[in-house]
């Protein structure tokens, strides 16, 4: 096809359909708190997941088949990376006593910011890349090296509280821990934070800590500045009803993580080995696949044993 990846008015359209959503989903769907269920979790990762395999189309019909397997392969990665964000907002969520009802709001938010840090990031990365290629090797080890840490590291419980961000704003802002139904409130004409902006805050702090991985994961793929962020965004779109529909089976999926880190250290060898041997799109695909596919199977054929005993 004619059609330029990087046409402004590609960018402006996508960047628009992300605000329409965005929009709809704030105002539509969550007008007022409530307990996110089930049914309704899982119809939003549909429609998301449905979505992106339309855009996935899309850039198929105007860019062809190698850029829609890039966006594809791009698009698992960062879902399959996210899920390690559910893990994490679990936690920040029963350490701050969170109520359900106000989960999605706190998530909405986050979510928000972790758009705009992604994108940031995103456009330095890759102005980065075109400027010094040797990058890529180090991109590629920190990846490998990451993934073998996830691997043979026993995971343990994470202190939200103990967060560097998290302990900065308590200390330039009074906490009322009274109230988790608002962000801010003014009592006595003094402005305090609520239990629900340090979750925020916590929540930001680990989208930051996680795109470390995730960005540099996605440049292995495709150097594209377009595949590269919409894939990125658009399973960051999908992130909250993803958490609602996964949070209470988490702990089924027991070899989720070996899972992601296999992805992380095949991601890691394929971008630092890229002068050497050029893993074909397909191939890297496939084995993303297998390996995220077989973690999900694996763990239910084989629970824990503390799981098949309950």
């Amino acid at each position: 096809m004619t059609a330029s990846i990087g046409s402004p008015l590609l960018w402006l359209s996508f960047l628009g359909f992300v605000l329409v959503m965005l929009a709809l989903d704030l105002g539509v769907f969550h007008r007022k708190a409530h307990d996110i269920t089930l049914r309704e979790a899982s119809l939003w990762t549909a429609v998301w997941v449905a979505l992106a395999g339309v855009f996935s189309v899309g850039v198929y019909w105007l860019f062809g088949p190698e850029r829609a397997l890039e966006f594809t392969t791009g698009y698992l990665i960062e879902k399959a990376l996210s899920i390690d964000n559910i893990f994490v907002f679990v936690l920040v969520f029963g350490a701050f006593s969170i109520p359900s009802a106000q989960q999605h709001r706190v998530l909405f938010w986050g979510i928000l910011g972790a758009l705009a840090m992604r994108a940031a990031f995103i456009f330095a990365g890759g102005a980065f890349l075109a400027r010094f290629h040797w990058a890529i090797y180090l991109f590629g080890a920190l990846l490998a090296f990451t993934g073998l840490k996830m691997l043979v590291t026993k995971e343990t419980a994470i202190d939200p509280n103990a967060n560097p961000l998290v302990r900065l704003a308590r200390r330039f802002i009074p906490v009322k821990a009274e109230d988790t139904s608002r962000f801010f409130l003014r009592e006595n004409g003094v402005l305090h934070a609520t239990p629900l902006f340090l979750a925020l805050v916590a929540v930001e702090a680990t989208d930051l800590v996680f795109a470390v991985d995730s960005i540099p994961a996605i440049f292995a793929i495709t150097q594209d500045p377009f595949i590269v962020f919409t894939s990125n965004i658009f399973a960051i779109l999908g992130l909250r009803s993803l958490y609602f529909m996964l949070a209470g089976v988490l702990g089924k999926f027991h070899l989720l993580k070996p899972g992601l880190a296999l992805v992380l250290i095949f991601v890691g060898l394929k971008m630092s080995l890229v002068e050497v041997y050029k893993v074909p799109i397909g191939v890297s695909l496939a084995v993303i696949a297998l390996l995220i596919g077989g973690a999900v199977v694996g763990s239910l054929l084989f629970p824990k044993r503390e799981a098949a005993l309950a």
